[in-house]
Parts: C-alpha cells; structure tokens; sequence
C-alpha cells in the first residue's frame, strides 16, 4: 500500500479536515454528497495508514450485466475516495487522470470496500491508487492523477465527480 513521505496527521485530525473541505466545496456530489438525495452518500473515513476506506452496499439498482456491479459505478466509488483521501490531506483537486483495472467483476447483493491512498504529492500534482474489494478479494483498482486549481478546486476543467 502507498505510504505518504509526510507525517500523517491524527485520524480525528483527518477526518474533521476531510469534513470541513467537503462541506465547502463538495455537498452535492454523486457519490459521498449527503446533500444529494440521488447520490450514493458513501462515508468516507480517513485510517490510521494515511488512507481512507468507506463500505457500499451493491444493491441490484447499481447492476449492468447479471448480478454485476456496472463498470461506471466502480469507477465513480474509486474517483471518490481518492477525492476524499485528498481532503483529509488538506488538499482540493479534481481529477486529471483515471486508470481502471477491472480484474473481476463486483457482484450485487453483496458489501465492498472501497480505500484509497496518497502515491506521491508534488507541489499541485497528486498521483493516488484506489482499490475496491468484496470478501476481501480486491477485485477492481485504479490509478490517478489530481491537479490542485491555483483557486483551490473552483477550477472545473477536470473530470472530478463532483
């Protein structure tokens, strides 16, 4: 797993951090926003390695093929996380870049866990990695890179979900 070069800060430290930066320029999005009641309002939590991990119910509503989580909806859980692991870092980015390897499929009906990790941080450039796994088998991962806006995160030319 990806470890920080820089002191991790307390997990309540993080996580009110994270609460604070999401509040402010997040409410809304699809998948952690709990203003949104159409989004997935997954809840996000910082750990204590410098991450952050949530828990999502694969209910059949998010299915593309048979019995399978669409292929979308796991993407959008890993380009969450990382968001939320950026802010419990203190920092505000929107996505440049997304890599996703599906190595086996996200079956319904079952609970996943998504984390994610700072890889590297250089001055506004975040690279991140992501995982999201069932049964403890990690079946889907991705790899990132977040820009950091100059105006920290109003910047919309990037992809972030929210």
């Amino acid at each position: 797993m990806p470890t920080s070069t820089k002191a991790t800060a307390p997990v309540q430290e993080q996580f009110e951090q994270m609460q604070r930066l999401h509040a402010a320029t997040h409410p809304r999005c699809i998948v952690c926003g709990a203003g949104n009641p159409r989004g997935l309002q997954v809840d996000f939590r910082p750990t204590a390695d410098g991450g952050v991990e949530a828990h999502f119910d694969c209910a059949t509503i998010f299915e593309g093929y048979s019995h399978r989580i669409h292929g979308g909806v796991a993407a959008a859980l890993l380009d969450g996380a990382m968001t939320n692991c950026l802010f419990a870092h203190g920092h505000v980015a929107v996505t440049a870049e997304l890599a996703v390897r599906y190595r086996h499929p996200v079956m319904t009906d079952r609970r996943a866990t998504v984390r994610a990790w700072i890889c590297e941080s250089s001055h506004r450039l975040h690279r991140m990695r992501a995982e999201l796994a069932q049964d403890g088998r990690v079946l889907v991962t991705a790899t990132a890179k977040f820009f950091e806006p100059p105006s920290g995160g109003s910047d919309t030319t990037g992809t972030d979900e929210g």
